[in-house]
């Protein structure tokens, strides 16, 4: 799955990096103004908090409006997933509202965009603390104002939904799976003396899933210290992709990390947490409760983790993130 909003975004000026770096590998800002290399480096700026703030620095001192700036932190952490970072940017983005010139955006072609993002952030910012109402709203006017960036607004509504639906949901810990090896195990061995489950759903045949595999190793690790469970389910009981999922693990990490089961039969727990894609990872109470159910990068997967056990840290991706 691509980043919830920057890919999604149908920017009329996007960004000149990628089509300088056709023309000019060594130099992919070469021919461009000081000012427009500046703004180009902060716009496609994704390593680290710190090179942001660096790369805006270089671009302030050229020259660069206020709004391009706000534009560039606003993709650095919408790529990144970051919904607490873009809550954060919220009283910047509603005073920068009426402020808006189009000659001063970089990304933007028509105002309705800008201001259809400013209702996208209040909306995410409405979501971090639970008002649905105030949620409603906003991503109702950000539809109003830009239908066509519709497609990065629903994740959020299904967030919403799912969340709802949790509520009603308990699992059944009393169940057992088989394994990889072909074993039998049930969630509640597992679960014993443990301050809560992660159950991780995934497949051998997505590329996202195969992608994030060392990411989720690091994970695996950071939380099985911190006394939370971890259990793999794969979705497919097909010999191939027990085979599959097999063999991309040994090349990953030279044995499984952790335990593996095969969640496919008719009362599959991904039907009852209503998992549509993949990789998902649900955190889930001793007692059966839905405590986040959703992407592995969503920052309140995190947030819930720290709850439990204020001691885990979330880990660098392994692109530094």
């Amino acid at each position: 799955m691509k980043p919830l909003l920057a890919s999604l975004l149908l920017l009329s000026g996007t960004c000149l990096a990628q089509d300088q770096a056709d023309d000019a590998s060594e130099d992919p800002y070469a021919g461009l103004t000081p000012l427009d290399a500046a703004i180009e480096r902060m716009l496609s700026e994704r390593d680290s908090r710190e090179a942001l703030d660096k790369a805006i620095a270089a671009a302030r001192k050229e020259g660069a409006s206020l709004q391009a700036i706000l534009e560039a932190r606003f993709l650095f952490h919408v790529d990144r997933r970051e919904d607490s970072e873009l809550a954060a940017m919220m009283p910047e983005l509603v005073a920068q509202q009426k402020k808006f010139k189009l000659s001063e955006s970089e990304i933007f072609g028509v105002e309705e965009d800008w201001l259809a993002v400013v209702e996208y952030v209040q909306a995410i910012a409405a979501l971090q603390e639970n008002d649905q109402a105030g949620f409603k709203k906003h991503i109702t006017e950000a539809f109003w104002l830009s239908p066509r960036q519709g497609a990065a607004f629903a994740p959020h509504i299904e967030r919403l939904r799912m969340d709802e639906a949790m509520k009603k949901v308990r699992v059944d810990f009393n169940r057992s799976f088989r394994t990889l090896e072909g074993k039998s195990i049930s969630l509640s061995s597992l679960v014993e003396g443990k301050k809560a489950i992660l159950l991780h759903f995934w497949s051998p045949w997505s590329r996202e899933c195969e992608a994030g595999l060392g990411d989720f190793i690091t994970t695996h690790s950071q939380l099985t210290k911190n006394g939370i469970a971890v259990v793999s389910m794969i979705g497919e009981a097909e010999p191939e992709a027990i085979a599959d999922t097999l063999d991309i693990l040994k090349k990953a990490a030279g044995k499984n990390p952790g335990v593996w089961v095969v969640d496919a039969d008719k009362g599959a727990v991904s039907r009852s947490l209503r998992i549509q894609n993949v990789p998902t990872m649900a955190l889930v109470a001793p007692d059966g409760r839905i405590l986040f159910n959703g992407h592995p990068a969503e920052d309140r997967l995190w947030q819930r983790l720290s709850e439990i056990s204020p001691a885990i840290v979330r880990p660098k991706t392994t692109d530094g993130h």
